[in-house]
């Protein structure tokens, strides 16, 4: 299915820049009528595939877009022989040498020497149509925190000696990129779901604000595969919105690799980007692993007494959210030599700070900082004020909240007098990063995070959190959880023994059964003859019996009636 530019961005009333709420675009009022003035530098990296290459360049030399405002930097990324620029090529155009293999370092290479203020990602084998470039940067001009993506189709048409003057004509029927378009009709544009718009964001055909990559940083050069998606979600963090431009429109020569081999890709990219993309959560079903970017950092200050801040610590680290690293914030700096070299460190006044520093020194999710800092690519942040313990569920239920309602700050509400408020606070960090670009003068951040996010207010009772620091339900939980775990799998080994000790026995004595009732059965074969033979026996005595009286009368008869039989008569 084709989208329609009109129904996928319909006409907004013109006026003043409006703040883009979570990822609806469709508020920024595109200038109308358009007069270009920002800069675009177009990065192409290469690696052999001359033919397709001159095809790419002449197809950027005929775009709509002003030629003065226009630079493309081809990056050879060690194609031999080496590639040259051919005659039909944008003014502005220069090829720059990139020894070290890899698509990743060689857009590095072409970022580094790009001087325009958006950024466009071009594959050496895409041919854009000639109001491509200008469908993009409409956007840029509109905000500069836009990511523009537009629509590519797969052509297996034979890659032409000239670029045609018709690309539709000569390039279809083709094939969409299908899973973007899927995206994009699945989630209203991307504006029903602003929880992972950056998988927009691939090499192709892809342009983005220069602030915003300078922000996030370049691409990562240690990845295998999934170089594009995981600086999408590093945009992300850093404010970015994200447009599907079906305006502009480029043909592919040929598949890509993930059309041709989807589930090796796969297998080999998900390895790595797991330990980057935290929004990724099936990727990281295992229940105790650590991250490089962890889901959430939670922020302690380590100077309000060890019993306090260990009693927030463990709470933090024994929730139902493992993946979390844990920001203790001190003067560990000043901690020139360990406890154990003091004469008399009873009495230090750095006690409790050794301690806790001693204490946190080796876990693996603690990290003692000098500073409130965390990594930028950190999803969440719970900035959680002394003296307070989160209970077991906390964490885990003021997730929930911020990811189903979309907010970009959850307050907790813990403690209110005529002093003020006292409120522990999980920060959607990509919000803050956004409300940070369109900050007006005077304007406090979390207003205008309220503006391209929200912001709502929570009671700490109500979500688990306490003040006793020797209450930490959730380590205690987790252990009892363990323990009654450990308990139930003893007794139901000991329980599957006994059945399986129960039936080894009722096979013994089913067998015996089955013994028992053959030899029965004999037994009563055995007598069933007997009998039949007794029965045979006594029928023959009864007959003998009968014929003797009968032959014993018949002589009586021929003598005296009643006289006994002389001495020479026998029976026969």
């Amino acid at each position: 299915m084709t989208l329609h530019h009109s129904a996928l961005h319909p006409p907004r009333p013109a006026g003043g820049r409006d703040r883009v709420r979570g990822n609806d675009y469709r508020v920024l009022r595109r200038p109308d009528p358009f007069t270009p003035t920002l800069r675009v530098s177009v990065v192409v990296p290469a690696y052999g595939g001359q033919d397709k290459l001159d095809l790419v360049l002449a197809a950027l030399a005929r775009q709509t877009y002003p030629d003065e405002l226009v630079e493309v930097i081809v990056v050879d990324n060690g194609s031999t022989p080496p590639l040259r620029l051919p005659e039909e090529r944008p003014r502005d155009t220069r090829l720059i040498v990139c020894e070290t293999p890899g698509r990743a370092s060689a857009r590095n290479a072409g970022l580094a020497e790009a001087g325009g203020d958006v950024i466009h990602w071009l594959d050496s084998d895409v041919l854009l149509t000639p109001g491509a470039i200008e469908a993009h940067m409409r956007w840029h001009h509109a905000a500069p925190y836009c990511v523009v993506t537009g629509y590519i189709r797969f052509t297996d048409a034979p890659v032409p000696a000239a670029l045609p003057d018709d690309l539709e004509r000569a390039f279809e029927p083709a094939e969409p990129h299908g899973w973007i378009v899927d995206l994009v009709e699945r989630t209203g544009g991307l504006t029903d779901n602003p929880q992972r718009p950056f998988s927009l964001h691939v090499g192709g055909a892809t342009s983005v604000g220069a602030r915003l990559v300078e922000a996030a940083g370049p691409m990562d050069e240690d990845l295998i595969l999934g170089q594009d998606t995981e600086l999408g979600y590093r945009l992300a963090q850093a404010g970015a919105v994200f447009v599907p431009e079906p305006a502009a429109r480029a043909y592919h020569l040929g598949p890509t690799m993930r059309m041709r081999d989807k589930q090796p890709i796969d297998r080999v990219s998900h390895a790595f980007v797991a330990d980057r993309i935290p929004a990724y959560r099936w990727l990281r079903s295992h229940p105790g692993r650590q991250w490089k970017v962890p889901y959430v950092a939670a922020v302690v200050d380590g100077t309000a007494g060890y019993e306090n801040v260990r009693a927030a610590v463990d709470a933090l680290l024994a929730g139902t959210v493992p993946d979390v690293e844990v920001v203790v914030v001190g003067p560990w700096d000043t901690l020139d030599r360990p406890l154990r070299d003091r004469r008399a460190p009873l009495r230090d006044p750095a006690l409790d700070l050794v301690l806790v520093h001693g204490h946190y020194l080796h876990e693996g999710r603690v990290r003692l900082a000098t500073a409130p800092d965390v990594d930028p690519a950190v999803p969440y942040v719970l900035r959680l004020p002394p003296g307070w313990v989160p209970g077991e569920d906390s964490l885990a239920r003021l997730l929930d909240l911020c990811r189903e309602q979309g907010y970009g700050l959850v307050n907790v509400l813990l403690h209110e007098s005529p002093d003020g408020v006292l409120a522990a606070r999980l920060e959607r960090v990509a919000a803050f990063a956004r409300a940070r670009v369109v900050l007006r003068p005077g304007e406090d951040l979390d207003d205008a995070v309220d503006d391209v996010s929200g912001v709502t207010w929570v009671e700490g009772e109500t979500y688990g959190f306490g003040t006793e620091p020797a209450d930490i339900p959730g380590r205690r939980s987790a252990h009892r959880a363990r323990v009654e775990a450990r308990a139930e799998a003893e007794r139901l080994a000991k329980e599957a023994e006994r059945l399986r000790a129960q039936v080894t026995k009722w096979r013994e004595e089913a067998a015996r059964w089955r013994k028992s009732t053959v030899e029965l059965r004999r037994e009563v074969g055995t007598l069933r003859r007997r009998l039949a033979a007794a029965n045979r026996a006594q029928q023959g005595l009864r007959v003998l019996v009968a014929t003797t009286v009968r032959r014993a009368l018949g002589r009586g008869s021929r003598g005296r009636p009643g006289a006994p039989p002389e001495a020479g008569d026998t029976l026969p």
